[in-house]
């Protein structure tokens, strides 16, 4: 391979199951030409097994698709047919169901037809790459490897890089960087070991954990109440996930352990429980079939009961002092709590973890680099808050060791294997860590190994971030409880909000306007971004109310997508409920309302505008660097930056409608003059109409990529793949525009209206919607209020009005809405039940 860097301008999936075609979704979201094979189907139709699985994409959720329209890009393809076409791809992923024998025929068959430079990976979750290489010819291995994403593809961070013998070095770093930059992924280079490192890891806790909860008698609804949230995984814990993964999936990767690790210690456990193969031999193989541990009877969860063999209503109570000692103690008072309580659940997750610290310090050198490598393939593998060994240095390195010896020495540990002399010498030390700022400790070596030096690597300024790792981010300009002004020497002045969730109070809406004063006289441009997702979950009232200082509580770690409707009827009469829940809390009205302080949420709204208009109008280029949610007040700020960059994982939207009200930071005056820039015969309403059914609908993009299609985000913004590339492509984003000699756009003083004829129109369907009692009257007069709002008001179509125009008739019609019983009595609701009110 030459040092030319490596570009993939067509690819190939070969296979078209659940894995092969999600793959193919993501390689087009990334904007790659993507040929997607599968046998052929009916003879009329080669290709129609691969047009079922490129359909079923359009309907999964959550979406592989970054937005539907790219379903189109996929190429079907068939191996009857259509092998001459892999000679052209730069990459070529082979996503068929885990059998060597198969795999190695396929390997077979179309090896001949690839290019002379072509790279050929496996995405095989556990089978040997080397054997799997033997069945390829030789001038192809040093072409090899495996590459192990997963699911769902689009997602998931962790992709595992897995080499053969004959790998090509140069290869494996060009790949990594595609995966990297293109696809967006977090990269770690496992050793050939059966199921690689997550799977190797992840599985094993698994089984300690339905070891461990059969041992105490534990229901599986138990055993995922103590194993989800509450100590850092997924909400799914382990018998959720198990359903979502497939339990006949995990059945062949335990089985694949059983036939692959005889030598391993803990190997007596590597067995399909008897429950498990029973619910498999009965076809509940989880969510794919709609029943598994968990089976969903009308709206009530059932659960598996081992004792009855049937199912139960799910009802497993974590204990309320465990809970707490959970969330308030440091890891070491956490860690000395489990061990040394006698209550059963405090017990149960001592074992699961001491057994997860054993295992993985065992298996470290024969399965990964280093200690990094098996923590980040954990947290981006499964979703866990923190790897194994990260827990185990934030608890006491040494505390925890002795503990482990001690129960080893008792017959409580899973495996009398002894802990290896590397923990134990740690333990002795003054380091008392494997993660520090230097690097992470390599067994093979007995040394700290630094972070991968590879040149993609520079482009991310701020990585992941590991226990016993410091960062310091830039030098401060100036700094509030609210909001950091910092720089990193480069001529970009980077603001940081504070915030709970990023909210957006007077205090952050100081800073705002302080931080562009500072930028116009010292610095060349301004970034918004954030050390942490969500760029913003919109406006907090609270503060402007006389309320508690802290931002709402949100209680959001994710932005679900919403329920996508077919049609606007269905979507005026369904609010998504996980949208009108995050509205309510982000605007967190509760005390405003009960004191009656509407001048003082009045006087904010203004302010909110203000800060909108001086980000527009600022003397410096302004960027916005979205990741996460940027909802409501937070989406308004990105509409009036200069540039947005943002990574696809964005969830961008107005989306006030929710809960009774309109945005008024700005976001109905940008709609309004942006499709007044579209106009064609000065006629703003054509595109008016679309951008008014994105407000009144509060419509949530489900990608940066639907943010576009929305109008949230404008064609000249940019979509960055990978979240911790984002500030990189910010500040290079941002200095362009400096360097172009930049001066703000002139102020819009004469922007066509839609007017009172658009207002009537509009008005006329929503009088159609009502009188079908598909809206309620209360819906009418909130999206009646965003017609008035967007058409500019009461004047003839075709007037002439300038942007400040707008900005009253927004918070004016913010004010009206706000200030009525309905709207009051629906963010009431939905602060306290977590659901929509329909009145």
């Amino acid at each position: 391979m030459s040092d030319q860097r490596f570009l993939v301008r067509k690819a190939a999936v070969l296979g078209a199951g659940v894995m092969g075609a999600q793959i193919a979704a993501h390689l087009v979201n990334a904007n790659i030409e993507t040929l997607l094979f599968e046998l052929p189907g009916e003879a009329d139709n080669p290709n129609a097994n691969v047009i079922k699985a490129v359909e079923k994409l359009k309907k999964q959720e959550p979406a592989p698709l970054s937005i539907k329209t790219k379903a189109i890009c996929i190429q079907p393809a068939n191996y009857d047919q259509h092998l001459e076409r892999l000679k052209d791809c730069d990459l070529v992923i082979e996503a068929i169901a885990e059998r060597m024998d198969w795999k190695r025929d396929l390997y077979t068959k179309v090896a001949p037809y690839l290019g002379e430079h072509t790279i050929f990976a496996s995405n095989t979750s556990g089978l040997s790459i080397n054997q799997l290489a033997e069945a390829l010819p030789e001038a192809l291995r040093h072409r090899f490897c495996g590459i192990h994403f997963f699911n769902p593809p689009r997602y998931m961070h962790l992709v595992e890089l897995i080499p053969c013998q004959t790998s090509d070095a140069t290869m494996l770093d060009h790949l990594e960087e595609f995966l990297v930059t293109d696809l967006g992924k977090g990269v770690i280079r496992a050793k050939d070991t059966p199921n690689f490192i997550a799977n190797r890891i992840g599985v094993f806790s698994l089984l300690a954990t339905m070891h461990h909860g059969r041992e105490f008698n534990f229901g599986f609804d138990l055993v995922d109440g103590l194993t989800g949230s509450l100590i850092g995984r997924p909400k799914s814990a382990t018998f959720r996930t198990a359903d979502i993964v497939g339990l006949d999936t995990l059945g062949h990767v335990i089985n694949t352990m059983r036939d692959t690790l005889p030598g391993d210690p803990w190997h007596r456990y590597f067995a399909v429980p008897d429950w498990l193969q029973g619910l498999i031999d009965k076809g509940a193989l989880g969510e794919k079939v709609k029943r598994g541990v968990y089976h969903k009877i009308k709206n009530e969860i059932h659960v598996f009961d081992l004792l009855s063999q049937t199912y139960r209503v799910s009802a497993g109570e974590v204990d309320e002092e465990l809970k707490r000692l959970l969330k308030y103690s440091t890891p070491a008072e956490k860690f000395a709590g489990l061990r040394n309580s006698q209550q059963p659940q405090a017990q149960f997750l001592w074992s699961i973890f001491r057994d997860l610290f054993h295992y993985c310090a065992v298996q470290l050198e024969a399965i990964a680099n280093n200690a990094r490598d098996l923590d980040l393939a954990v947290r981006w593998g499964f979703g866990w808050d923190q790897g194994p060994f990260e827990i185990w240095q934030a608890a006491g390195w040494k505390q925890i060791s002795t503990w482990i010896q001690e129960d080893i020495a008792a017959g409580k540990s899973m495996s009398q294997a002894p802990l290896p002399q590397w923990v134990l010498a740690i333990a002795a030390s003054d380091m008392q860590s494997v993660h520090t700022s230097q690097g992470s400790f390599a067994p093979a070596s007995g040394q700290l190994q630094p972070r991968s030096v590879l040149p993609v690597y520079q482009r991310q300024l701020f990585p992941d971030q590991l226990v016993g790792e410091e960062v310091v981010y830039g030098k401060t300009i100036f700094e509030t409880d609210a909001v950091r002004m910092w720089h990193s020497g480069d001529g970009i002045a980077i603001l940081s909000f504070k915030s709970k969730m990023h909210t957006i109070g007077i205090d952050v809406l100081e800073g705002v306007q302080q931080a562009i004063k500072e930028a116009e006289k010292d610095w060349r441009a301004l970034v918004i971004w954030q050390t942490e997702p969500p760029f913003s979950a919109g406006a907090n009232l609270q503060k402007a109310a006389g309320g508690p200082k802290s931002g709402a509580q949100h209680g959001v770690s994710a932005p679900p997508p919403p329920t996508a409707f077919q049609s606007f009827l269905k979507k005026f009469k369904k609010s998504a409920q996980a949208t009108v829940l995050q509205v309510a809390r982000e605007l967190d009205l509760a005390d405003a309302l009960m004191a009656k302080k509407l001048a003082e949420v009045e006087a904010m709204i203004k302010q909110f505008q203000q800060a909108s208009q001086a980000l527009r109008y600022s003397m410096i280029p302004t960027v916005a660097a979205v990741d996460g949610l940027a909802l409501g007040g937070g989406c308004e700020f990105v509409m009036h930056c200069d540039r947005a960059v943002a990574t696809l994982e964005s969830y961008i939207g107005l989306v006030e409608t929710g809960v009774g009200l309109l945005p008024a930071g700005g976001g109905c005056k940008e709609f309004a003059m942006r499709a007044a820039q579209n106009a064609k015969d000065g006629d703003p309403f054509p595109s008016l109409k679309y951008y008014f059914q994105t407000v009144a609908m509060a419509e949530l993009a489900k990608s940066a990529e639907q943010a576009k299609d929305l109008g949230y985000l404008r064609l000249a913004d940019t979509v960055v793949m990978h979240r911790f590339e984002l500030l990189y492509v910010a500040k290079a984003q941002a200095l362009a525009l400096a360097e172009t000699g930049y001066r703000p756009p002139l102020r819009a003083r004469e922007i066509p209206v839609a007017g009172n004829a658009g207002i009537a129109t509009i008005k006329s369907q929503l009088v159609n919607l009502r009188e079908g009692d598909f809206i309620s009257e209360h819906d009418y007069l909130i999206a009646s209020k965003v017609a008035h709002v967007m058409c500019g008001g009461d004047l003839t179509p075709g007037s002439l009005v300038d942007e400040d125009w707008f900005l009253e008739l927004e918070r004016a019609a913010f004010m009206e809405l706000l200030a009525t019983e309905k709207t009051q009595a629906r963010i009431a609701h939905t602060l306290k039940t977590g659901k929509p009110l329909r009145n």
